[in-house]
């Protein structure tokens, strides 16, 4: 009865049990259906909102679900491809592993709640035993339970590698490109491939005809981009090849050999280049450009689009002991030089083009108005609309700079412009244009100012087209040799020449030329104040000291100014002959043409007297001084080599035929509208010479550590300074429309930062400029690859053997403010 009583209790307990198993497993299946449902409803949404990107999806799955290896290594890439997709394979790899992570995670669940289930099972058929219909009710609804979970495995298997696949390119990829990662899976079986294939084909409406003309498609893009990298720079060198005839590269250092001249029609820049050549110098881009790329950034200075580096380096000025000599107007370098871009001016135009921009100029290039404001009733610039204007008045000459240039010949006809006279010096020039109406005299003007109250003076200059630099008399030499000034020009130009043993005269000293004339006009000259009364007895005293002979003195009615013309003497009779040694003469040990970063003294040197020796003669007239080697050079030998006559003869011929058949046709350069040209690496002024008949000038700049050939530069008619390519030049930003550097970077890369002699490059160089380089191939990879990251268009590139030239074009376009610059070019 006990037995019996119990065995009815476990009975129901069973039955009770058994539904309360089937209540669970109900549910169960009610919300597995229920979670299938909704990620069904989450992949179609999925599905339809880029079935444009699954199509891509579709196609690399066909391709790799059919390969027994699934690798996604950059190796199969071309160099140029692995390195612009970079962040792409990065964010493949990055997908793939989270996919077979998610994966592993997924396939331990579902095989964890089997094996809870078969516990399940086994549990339920020991307490049933006695009830057989039950047991095997139980044990059927297990069992399916069991082949449901199986398949509920098995999808959401199949939805994890989906949802993983979107989840990965939502986080990899904000822009969808990279959507043909989804499906990208190690094979775990044919019915998973097949599965995963199939689902991709229903999203994406596409057939398999078309997946396996996708993985042909795939194959030959790959191959496609390869070929379109390794040829980028051979288009560029194509488009130029056809109006091409020769070019000829002039060798760096003692090799004489090769300035041979070559046969034109064998030149060694023929229009077909070999193919090698360009190979050699298309791989050394690459390389370049993956050591000297360059994320550019905008200089952040008080100074804006005004920055001039070396004259704006506020944190030292402020730290000076003293300004009583202009030391705040002098060049304090930063330590490092810098590598940012200085910014354009809103509003900025292409530059007029000379000769309509010696009267006229863009107010928005050059915006300032308070010159205008201060000197505009003395005619020197007026703002006129959209322009900012220069009716050829100065402080002296309000009546315009022709006149007054007529005025001081008149005085003195020995001057004679354009002949004897051909190379100035324009002291304190105010906006140049005494300098700027110089040429039609034939005469060239070296102006300068300092970067002061007369705000962008200078600048002016520059952007009309007139020679002009920034600098100041102050505790230092002027970066020009002695002895090669045919006139020294001081209008109103505010220096003291006659304080302090007159140390700032003598250094005008210092670079006149012996015989050359000092034209000074300002107001002691004529005026009978009691100050200008005590100027003029303190520099006819001072003058008459240092053997200058007051030549004459003359008054411009129409402007009502006078000017004193004085000579430097041409020998040393009357320094000997001085009751007093003041001033002192230099001592021997001191080196007239030492310029650079030298302090001023106050001394004389020495007049030369040998015939054989520079100073001792003048130099021949103009033009014909351009061309004859000068009589100094007989006992020297050249650059080159050669015997300096020889060299110099050797180096003009060169440059006449490089210029006339490489520079001038087929480089790209539109050369009418050229005007501001400087060489950054003269050496006898070869290329200079070479463009006497365009309507151009040349700053020849002669670097610190090249050999010092700027007196001959100047002797020839031309002119030109000192100057260190480590540290930024003494010039407003965009000063120039063509630099060309004839190997110099290769000089410079092993004591200077090549990005940071770029950054002044693209400084000085104006919107539209350009740049010719000649070195190195090498040197020519790394330049082609910094003008590349400054959106710069390559116009020109060429190699043989080791030596290469290229032509770059500065876009109005910056990296760094692409909408700075208002789209009217003028």
């Amino acid at each position: 009865m006990a037995m019996g009583k119990y065995s009815r209790v476990d009975g129901k307990k069973s039955s009770n049990y058994c539904s309360t198993i089937t209540v669970v497993v109900f549910v169960a299946l009610c919300l597995v259906g229920a979670w299938m449902f909704m990620s069904s409803s989450v992949s179609d949404q999925n599905s339809d909102s880029s079935s444009q990107e699954k199509v891509n999806d579709v196609k690399r799955v066909a391709g790799e679900n059919n390969s027994k290896q699934f690798e996604d290594s950059p190796g199969d890439l071309p160099d140029d491809a692995t390195k612009e997709d970079g962040n792409t394979v990065d964010s493949q790899s990055d997908s793939q592993s989270e996919v077979h992570e998610d994966h592993n995670v997924t396939e331990k669940e579902s095989e964890g709640t089997v094996e809870d289930n078969k516990d399940e099972k086994t549990e339920s058929k020991n307490m049933v035993e006695e009830n057989q219909d039950e047991k095997t009710e139980s044990k059927n609804m297990v069992e399916e339970n069991q082949d449901e979970k199986t398949e509920s495995q098995e999808e959401p298997k199949t939805e994890t590698e989906k949802d993983g696949k979107t989840e990965d390119r939502e986080s990899n990829s904000g822009d969808g490109e990279s959507n043909s990662e989804a499906g990208e899976m190690p094979a775990q079986g044919d019915e998973t491939n097949k599965s995963e294939q199939t689902e991709s084909e229903e999203s994406s409406g596409e057939n398999k005809s078309e997946l396996d003309e996708g993985e042909k498609n795939s194959d030959s893009g790959e191959s496609a981009n390869e070929n379109n990298q390794d040829d980028a720079t051979e288009n560029n060198v194509d488009g130029q090849e056809n109006d091409q005839t020769s070019i000829e590269i002039l060798p760096a250092g003692a090799q004489s050999e090769l300035l041979n001249e070559t046969n034109t029609q064998n030149g060694a820049w023929s229009t077909q280049v070999v193919e090698s050549q360009k190979e050699k110098i298309s791989q050394q881009s690459s390389i370049s450009k993956d050591q000297n790329g360059h994320a550019w950034k905008l200089c952040n200075v008080t100074a804006g689009p005004d920055y001039v580096p070396c004259l704006d380096n506020w944190y030292v000025i402020r730290r000076l002991s003293s300004t009583k000599h202009y030391e705040h107007r002098e060049r304090h370098c930063p330590q490092e030089a810098p590598t940012c871009l200085v910014s354009i001016p809103k509003g900025y135009r292409r530059s007029i083009k000379w000769p309509k921009s010696k009267d006229k100029i863009w107010y928005y290039n050059v915006p300032h108005t308070k010159l205008a404001e201060v000197k505009g009733h003395q005619n020197w610039v007026k703002v006129t609309g959209e322009y900012l204007t220069f009716p050829g008045g100065g402080t002296q000459f309000k009546h315009g700079a022709l006149h007054y240039i007529d005025f001081i010949q008149d005085s003195h006809p020995d001057i004679a412009w354009g002949k004897r006279t051909r190379v100035i010096l324009d002291v304190g020039c105010g906006v140049a244009s005494f300098g700027g109406y110089l040429f039609e005299r034939d005469v060239l003007a070296m102006s300068f100012a300092p970067k002061d109250e007369h705000e962008a003076q200078v600048q002016f200059a520059l952007e009309r087209g007139i020679p002009a630099m920034l600098a100041v008399m102050g505790t230092k030499r002027l970066p020009f040799p002695s002895s090669v000034f045919d006139v020294v020009h001081c209008a109103r130009c505010r220096v003291p020449w006659h304080v302090e043993g007159g140390k700032l005269l003598l250094e005008l000293n210092r670079v006149l030329r012996p015989g050359g004339y000092f034209v000074w006009s300002a107001t002691p000259v004529y005026q009978k104040l009691p100050e200008d009364v005590g100027i003029w007895k303190a520099m006819s005293k001072l003058t008459k000291s240092m053997c200058w002979d007051l030549v004459v003195i003359k008054k411009d009615k129409l402007n009502g100014v006078g000017a004193a013309i004085f000579r430097k003497p041409t020998s040393n009779d009357c320094y000997n002959n001085r009751p007093q040694n003041e001033p002192p003469l230099c001592k021997e040990s001191d080196d007239a043409n030492a310029a650079w970063n030298v302090p001023l003294e106050a001394c004389m040197h020495k007049v030369p007297e040998d015939a054989s020796v520079r100073g001792s003669r003048w130099p021949e007239q103009w033009p014909q001084r351009l061309e004859k080697p000068p009589y100094w050079l007989n006992s020297q030998v050249g650059v080159y080599g050669k015997a300096a006559p020889e060299d110099f003869a050797a180096d003009y011929g060169h440059w006449k035929n490089v210029v006339s058949k490489s520079y001038l046709n087929g480089m790209g350069i539109n050369w009418s509208s050229v005007r501001n040209i400087m060489d950054m690496r003269a050496v006898y002024g070869g290329f200079a010479a070479a463009l006497r008949d365009l309507k151009v000038w040349v700053m020849n700049v002669v670097p610190i550590d090249s050999a010092d050939t700027l007196p001959i530069i100047y002797e020839r008619g031309l002119f030109g300074m000192y100057h260190d390519w480590c540290e930024s030049f003494n010039t407003y930003p965009r000063t120039y429309d063509l630099l060309h550097a004839d190997h110099l970077f290769s000089s410079l890369t092993k004591r200077c930062n090549l990005v940071a002699v770029i950054a002044e490059v693209d400084r000085i160089l104006r919107p539209e400029g350009n740049l010719i380089v000649r070195d190195n191939v090498e040197i020519i990879g790394e330049i082609e690859s910094l003008a590349k990251s400054l959106n710069w268009d390559i116009r020109m590139i060429y190699s043989k053997d080791n030596e290469g030239l290229l032509c770059v074009h500065k876009t109005m376009w910056r990296p760094t403010e692409p909408e700075t610059i208002t789209s009217a070019i003028i």
